[in-house]
């Protein structure tokens, strides 16, 4: 009797042993298909969702506006680098278009992502003169027939209203804007166009 007791005892033990396997065996590949399968595929339809949903109407306003706001001072900038005569106006108006140039590629990059339309070049550049520091046509064929101190003078005063405008904007964004990377360009305007109004009203005698 003890001889079966031992036995029958060693089998009920082995086979638990071995149900244990089995089971974590299809723990384990149920674990892997969710990371790998559906799982995997569930987590990046929602990380996507998300994604998506960082951004909202003032954050495409933000971008739509800024574009050629930005292409317009960069297109100053280069008039400046070329006419003026003071070499601090020069190496503001070089700043001026490191700073502006690549946040032009990083805004339309974002409106691309969003299935939104990037604002065209051009004369469409222009058709928001009078809003947000922007200048008229007249204002910029003005810039272009100037040269010497006449031109530096008329650079800076046109410089300074526009980004005035460009910190309005920015602050609006802070404000009403959600998309992360959009409000953190908006606070770099801010801190860097508002310092560059100080410098050049100092350099315009006013500051």
């Amino acid at each position: 009797m003890n001889k079966h007791f031992i036995r029958r005892t060693a089998l009920v033990a082995a086979a638990g042993a071995a149900s244990f396997v089995l089971a974590a065996c299809g723990s384990d590949k149920d674990a892997s298909a969710g990371h790998d399968g559906h799982g995997s595929s569930a987590s990046a339809t929602a990380s996507a969702a998300v994604s998506q949903g960082e951004h909202n109407a003032a954050d495409v306003a933000f971008a739509k506006g800024m574009i050629p706001h930005h292409r317009q001072a960069v297109e100053m900038a280069d008039l400046a680098s070329r006419r003026a005569q003071s070499a601090q106006v020069k190496i503001l108006a070089g700043e001026i278009k490191k700073a502006q140039a690549p946040e032009i590629k990083t805004l339309s990059g974002w409106l691309t992502s969003w299935g939104e339309e990037v604002p065209a070049e051009g004369v469409m550049d222009h058709s928001m003169h009078g809003m947000d520091g922007m200048m008229t046509g007249e204002d910029m064929d003005s810039l272009k027939k100037s040269s010497g101190k006449a031109f530096e003078t008329a650079f800076l005063e046109m410089i300074i209203k526009h980004h005035e405008g460009a910190v309005d904007m920015a602050k609006t964004e802070k404000a009403d804007g959600s998309f992360p990377d959009a409000k953190k360009m908006a606070d770099a305007i801010i801190t860097s166009q508002t310092a560059e109004i100080s410098r050049m009203n100092s350099l315009l005698g006013t500051g």
